[in-house]
Parts: C-alpha cells; sequence; structure tokens
C-alpha cells in the first residue's frame, strides 16, 4: 500500500510545483525593480577625486578647508592656447572673449582669470574655477566644446589641469554601464555553450547572476543615495564583475551537482534537494570567505576602499541568495530539459579503485597521474610557481602619475605637456598650505627657499583672482594684487585665525620631482613651525597621501584577510594542517600571479608603473575567489574520504569537482578580463592580475599542486579532527599512511594485510 505524502515526508505535488514557481516570482520581481536602476547609477556615484582621498590625511583636511579661502568648493580647470608663434593682441583678445563666454556657464564657481601670458608669449592660460559638487566632466566638455567653436583657425587651445584630468576620468568609466556589462555576460555564455553544449542551461545560469546584480544594485543604490556608502566608476565596475563571476561560480557548483543526481536516475524534484544539499555548505562557505575578506577592506583609510568591501559583499551575498533559491528553483521547473540536447543518462566518469586498470576522461587519467607521481607533481608545481613569483621584484607598486590613469588619448595629457612648455608646469595644481596667520612669513620663507616652487600667493578676498602674490620685506609680508595695474593692495583671507598660502610648482604635480618637492616641504615646516603646524594639500600633497594610505592598507589588511580565512576553513573543513597548507598555496599563487603581472606590464604593456592600491585589490579577489576552488575540491574531498579513506577520497574529489573548477575558473577569468574593456589603467591592471591568477589556480593549483600535496601527505591532512583519528585507528600498523600501506583497490590496509605485504 503506498503511504501518503505526509507519511513519507513528501511534498504533494502542487508544493514541488508551487515552491519553486513562488521563488521565481519572487526573483523576476526583484529584477524588475532593480533592473531600471542600471540606467540611474550616475545619480548616486561620482568619479571625483574626492571619493578617493584618504579621510584622515592632511591633503584631506585641507581639501575641506579650501572653500573658507576660495569661496565656493571648485576645482580649477586649466585653459592653455598657443598659436603659430608669438600671440599677437587680437589672438589674446580672442581668448578673452572666450573667457568672457566661459564665465556665463553655470557650473562655473567664481571670477576667471585673465589670460596669462607665457614669458616666451606664444601661449596665454586661463584659470577656470568649477563647481566641486556639479557635473566637472559635462562642463569641462562644454568648455573644449566652446574653444573649439569660437577660437579662431591659428589658436589651438587644450583644457587640462585638476578639472580636466578629471573630465577625462568621467568619459573613460563612460561604459561601465553597458559595455562592460555586455562584454562580460557575452564572454559567460560563449564559454558555458562550449562546455555544456546546451542552449538553455548557459541561459538559467545567467540568468541566476543577472537578477542577483539586480537585486545587488537596487540595495546599494538606495544606500549611496542615502549617504552611507560612496559609489564611484571603481567600485560600480568591479561590483558588476564580481557578482556575475562570483554568482556564475556558485550556480555552476550546483548545476554540477544536480547534473550527478539527474545521472544516476533521480527525478527532478528528489535531484534538486539531492544537489542542494550537497552544494549548500560549499557555496554558503564560498560566500562567507568572500565577504569576510572584503569587509577587511573597511580598515583602509581610503573611502573608495572602506565603500568597497561592503558594496561588493552587498553582491556576494545576493550571489549566494540567488545560486540556492533562484537557480535551484529554475532547475526543478526543468528537469532533464536543461541539458538538452546532451541529456545526462550516465554518471560521472570515477577513478576505478583499482589504479592499474585503465581509465577513461580527462579526469580520471589526471588523477591517476596525481596518484602515481603525487611528490614530483607538488614539488615541479612549486618550483614553476616561485620562479614565477620572482617577478614580483620588478613591480612597481609606488604610485602611478595622474596624467597616466587614462589609457588611451587625454586632452588634459596633452595640455599638460604644452603648458610645460610655456609656464611652470605646475600651473593650475598648486601647492596649498593652511596655517596659523601669525606664521605667515615662516611659511613664506620656507616656499620660497625651495627650488621646486616657483612663486608664493595667498587667497584674498580683496584681489580680483582670488589670490594675491606676497613676497617678505625685512621678514615682514607685503602682497601685491594679481590683476590690472593699480589695483589696491590686498589682504589674505582669514578663516579661525588661518590663512591659505599657495605655492606654483615648478614640476608637473603628478611627477616625482613635484612629489619630492612636497615632501621636503613638509620636513621643513614641522621643522620650523613644529611637527602638525602647517597642513600641506593640493594635488601633489593628496596623491602622496594617497599612495602611502594604500601602502600602509595592504601592510595591514592582506595579514588580517588571511587569518579570517584561515580560521574559517579551520571551521569548514574541521583540521588544522589542511587550511594550512591551502593558505600557503594561496599565497604562493598569488605570489606567481603578481610577479609575471610585472613583468608583463613592464616589458609587454609598457605601463609607467602600478597604483599601491592594486596588489591588495588583486590580493582580495584572487585569494577570497582562490579559497573558493579550494572550498568546492576539499569539501567534497572530505565527503568522499568519510566514505572510501583520505587518498581515495581526494582522488575521487579530484574527478568530481575538476570539471566544474575548470569551468568556473574559466568563467570568472573571463568576467575579470571583461575590465579591460574600460580605458582606466587600474581597472586594466586589476583586470590582468585576477584573470591570470585564477586561470593559473584552476589549471595548476587546484587541478595539480593541492590535490598532490594532499595525497603524498595522506589522512595526515585532517589532523586533528575526527577523520583523522578514524583513518589513523583503522590504519595498518605503519608510521604513516604511506603507498606501501595502501592496497592496489586504493583503500588503506588492515595490520593483518600489512603484515602479509612484509613476509617474504
Amino acid at each position: 500500500m503506498t503511504q501518503p505524502h505526509h507519511a513519507r515526508r513528501v511534498p504533494t505535488r502542487w508544493l514541488r510545483i508551487g515552491i519553486p514557481v513562488l521563488l521565481v516570482l519572487i526573483w523576476l520581481t526583484a529584477g524588475s525593480i532593480g533592473g531600471p536602476y542600471f540606467g540611474k547609477v550616475d545619480e548616486v556615484s561620482s568619479n571625483d577625486r574626492s571619493t578617493f582621498l584618504p579621510e584622515s590625511a592632511d591633503a584631506t583636511q585641507v581639501n575641506e578647508r579650501l572653500g573658507d579661502f576660495l569661496g565656493e568648493e571648485s576645482i580649477p580647470a586649466v585653459v592653455v592656447v598657443t598659436g603659430d608663434g608669438e600671440l599677437t593682441d587680437d589672438q589674446i583678445a580672442d581668448v578673452q572673449a572666450l573667457a568672457d563666454d566661459i564665465a556665463d556657464l553655470d557650473d562655473v564657481a567664481g571670477d576667471i582669470s585673465p589670460p596669462i601670458p607665457s614669458e616666451d608669449g606664444e601661449a596665454v592660460q586661463l584659470f577656470v574655477p568649477i563647481d566641486a559638487s556639479g557635473e566637472v566632466g559635462d562642463t569641462v566638455a562644454e568648455i573644449r566644446g566652446m574653444a573649439a567653436d569660437e577660437l579662431p583657425d591659428d589658436l589651438t587651445a587644450w583644457v587640462t589641469g585638476p578639472a580636466g584630468f578629471t573630465a577625462d576620468l568621467v568619459e573613460g568609466f563612460l561604459g561601465i554601464d553597458g559595455l562592460l556589462l555586455g562584454v562580460a555576460l557575452l564572454a559567460v555564455f560563449v564559454i558555458l555553450v562550449i562546455v555544456y553544449r546546451s542552449p538553455l542551461l548557459p541561459i538559467l545560469v545567467l540568468a541566476t547572476s543577472i537578477f542577483a546584480l539586480c537585486a545587488a544594485l537596487l540595495t546599494v543604490w538606495w544606500l549611496a543615495y542615502a549617504g552611507i556608502f560612496v559609489l564611484n566608476g571603481q567600485v560600480q565596475g568591479i561590483l558588476f564583475i564580481l557578482v556575475i563571476g562570483a554568482a556564475t561560480d556558485y550556480a555552476l557548483l550546483y548545476v554540477a551537482r544536480f547534473r550527478e543526481a539527474i545521472a544516476s536516475g533521480e527525478r527532478r524534484w528528489d535531484a534538486t534537494l539531492t544537489a542542494w544539499r550537497g552544494a549548500f555548505e560549499p557555496i554558503l562557505a564560498s560566500g562567507g570567505t568572500v565577504i569576510a575578506g572584503l569587509l577587511c577592506l573597511l580598515l583602509s583609510d581610503l573611502a573608495t576602499n572602506r565603500a568597497l568591501g561592503p558594496i561588493a559583499s552587498i553582491g556576494i551575498a545576493f550571489s549566494v541568495l540567488s545560486a540556492l533559491t533562484f537557480l535551484p528553483a529554475l532547475m526543478a521547473l526543468c528537469g532533464r530539459a536543461a541539458f538538452w540536447p546532451f541529456i545526462p543518462k550516465h554518471a560521472v566518469a570515477a577513478i576505478p579503485d583499482d589504479l592499474t586498470q585503465p581509465v577513461k576522461g580527462l579526469w580520471p587519467r589526471q588523477a591517476r597521474f596525481v596518484a602515481r607521481h603525487a611528490r614530483v607533481v607538488w614539488i615541479v608545481c612549486t618550483v614553476v610557481l616561485l620562479a614565477g613569483a620572482l617577478g614580483i621584484t620588478q613591480l612597481k607598486a609606488d604610485g602611478v602619475p595622474t596624467s597616466d590613469l587614462v589609457l588611451g588619448a587625454s586632452e588634459a595629457r596633452d595640455g599638460q605637456e604644452v603648458l610645460a612648455e610655456h609656464f611652470p608646469a605646475g600651473s593650475g595644481s598648486p601647492v596649498y598650505v593652511v596655517v596659523s596667520e601669525d606664521d605667515l612669513a615662516e611659511t613664506v620663507e620656507v616656499l620660497d627657499a625651495s627650488d621646486g616652487i616657483e612663486s608664493v600667493s595667498v587667497a584674498s578676498e580683496d584681489s580680483p583672482t582670488g589670490q594675491a602674490e606676497v613676497e617678505l620685506e625685512d621678514g615682514e609680508p607685503v602682497f601685491t594684487a594679481v590683476g590690472p595695474p593699480g589695483t589696491p593692495a590686498p589682504e589674505p583671507t582669514v578663516s579661525d585665525g588661518d590663512v591659505l598660502v599657495i605655492g606654483t610648482l615648478t614640476d608637473a604635480a603628478d611627477s616625482v620631482a613635484a612629489e619630492d618637492t612636497v615632501r621636503a616641504l613638509r620636513a621643513d615646516l614641522d621643522e620650523s613651525l613644529g611637527a602638525g603646524t602647517a597642513l600641506v594639500g593640493g594635488e601633489t600633497a593628496t596623491d602622496i597621501d594617497t599612495n602611502d594610505t594604500s601602502t600602509r592598507d595592504r601592510t595591514l589588511i592582506i595579514p588580517v584577510i588571511l587569518a579570517v580565512i584561515l580560521v574559517i576553513l579551520m571551521l569548514l573543513l574541521r583540521s588544522i594542517l589542511a587550511p594550512v597548507l591551502l593558505i600557503a598555496t594561496v599565497i604562493l599563487s598569488f605570489a606567481t600571479a603578481l610577479g609575471v603581472s610585472a613583468l608583463v606590464f613592464d616589458g609587454v604593456f609598457h605601463f609607467p608603473g602600478v597604483d599601491p592600491a592594486v596588489p591588495l585589490y588583486g590580493f582580495v579577489f584572487l585569494v577570497a575567489l582562490g579559497v573558493d576552488y579550494n572550498i568546492f575540491l576539499m569539501s567534497r574531498v572530505r565527503e568522499e574520504s568519510l566514505l572510501h579513506g583520505t587518498r581515495p577520497g581526494i582522488l575521487r574529489g579530484l574527478v568530481a569537482t575538476g570539471g566544474v573548477i575548470t569551468s568556473a575558473g574559466l568563467v570568472l577569468a573571463a568576467t575579470f578580463a571583461a575590465l579591460g574593456v574600460i580605458p582606466i589603467l587600474f581597472l586594466a591592471q586589476i583586470a590582468f592580475i585576477v584573470a591570470f591568477g585564477v586561470l593559473l589556480d584552476t589549471f595548476v593549483v587546484r587541478s595539480l599542486l593541492v590535490p598532490a600535496l594532499s595525497y603524498d601527505i595522506g589522512r595526515a591532512i585532517w589532523w586533528p579532527s575526527k577523520l583523522w583519528r578514524r583513518d589513523a585507528a583503522s590504519a595498518p600498523a605503519a608510521p604513516r599512511d604511506t603507498p606501501s600501506a595502501i592496497a592496489e583497490d586504493g583503500h588503506p590496509l588492515t595490520r593483518e594485510e600489512y603484515r602479509r605485504t612484509l613476509e617474504p
């Protein structure tokens, strides 16, 4: 007699259909609400340099006070105009007419300087203050368009300076919404079609990723709108890639489990439950590991790093949720049809118990190869990886000039070069010093003594240009207005007892020479006035503080991430030795990826350098995501070891997860490589490091090094867990689980069987 559903604890037909349908409807609703927010990201996103500033640095404090001295908070643009030779009065008048028209733009904050001629008379420059709270990129684009339309053909204009570089950066991020996402999704779709040879399954997997991203973006948008997080193009691009890559990885793990269940003859509901039970722990552990690693970025003092941690964690959380709810619901509704036309009818190829028997399939062959040559395999892999890691000595991760942040054409960079030919190269990006009014004379004396400072002025509301030149006479400051002859002598603007001293740099603001000048000024001012008395800011100081903070961040955060991930692995594997070995392989893999990348950046791409934050980001993504594959592999190895013993469990785990790890690695590498379509140096470098590192993890570390090392060590990898003690209790009377104590079927010998092998 057939038992009723409630007695067999099997859901009724309506529940077996209703639960998946309900889950699908919930995700469709979330996607329909979150989808339109792709077009609204610009409303809460900013690519202004302020979103990258270190929160506690001197440069940040100076930046926050500039509005007290210069009026509205603004960012300067420098318009430099040249002709065929020395400029005529009529040509200078044309430039003045252009300046008058620019002054009528809505986002011009304050007075524009009159055309300032160069000493050789072949160029003039205009200083245009642009409202920093407005659309800087759009305003600069308007100015560039006006210069091209209004100036005669014998004059050429460039818009450079901080506002010009900001505009070029904004333009570089323009493809972050459509192009980046489209390239990433297309790459993933092509890989999935090749791997699974099914038209429907790739769509289901991509739907899992897309709807996870929609839900994540909806959440992040409102948090950014509320001012809780800082969202910029860099964080946005990484969020898109991370969610697509991680959600696809988790989806592939579930699909592999579902395929195994279907191939073994289970019906769709039973296969769904079996796959969910098998995938739940590794997916949850993998997601938790990535989230824990990302949240360590909250220890950073850089605003963009602190924002990336929680924002990317939200994306990973929705990736996990989607892979454990939305995809199982879709697979439950589709069943075997998801794999059409190659519906699985036979169990996945496995390694035979007798290793002397012939095997079929790539992964069974590789498992047998690892079993026969375990020690040689892991030693060779280690030596090769160490050789690649030597390239890390060539990594120049000490900062990149602002002019090189954008790959390809940059009008701001070209204009900076023209500016340096006719004016002090630091024009438009001065050094700002906030100091007590009582210390003004000593401060001017220090700046005048510096070879890297061309001229010194102070902020002054009385001057037509907002600045007054300052010189020392008998040790006392004397002020001269920057403006038409006969302008009355101004007084410096005083705010809370402080004044703003402005030093024009001799060298380009983003050059090494300018950085040396600012560092020397800080040291000299501390010595003359006392440590911390004067605050030195400006574009150069911001670059210095950002680079120094990035270096401090990676020194602090990397060890913390390793410790957090180590604890998670110990809890997951119930072991100490195995997690330590896995962490060691992760560090080695990262060092190799960074070393090879350094050689490629220098010898192939000829990049000018590497931002100090690049190694930190590369570490976070490679370690956190690389541990995913460790978890996929070792959680399955532990599961198989409970049934078959450690060494057979290692081989069975390798065979069972080899295909899914390879597919996931290819997908993740392709998604991160898609970052390379955005012409921003930082993202291009992250794209290469992570894509190469993931492939290295997939094809070398997870497929050869970890299985071979674990196999050579044997049951000791589980020390001191119950699994180690259980294997130890049933192991032969040998010092350890050596190959001589293993039968041909791969199982440990009993004590009696081991003694017989010793008899002649």
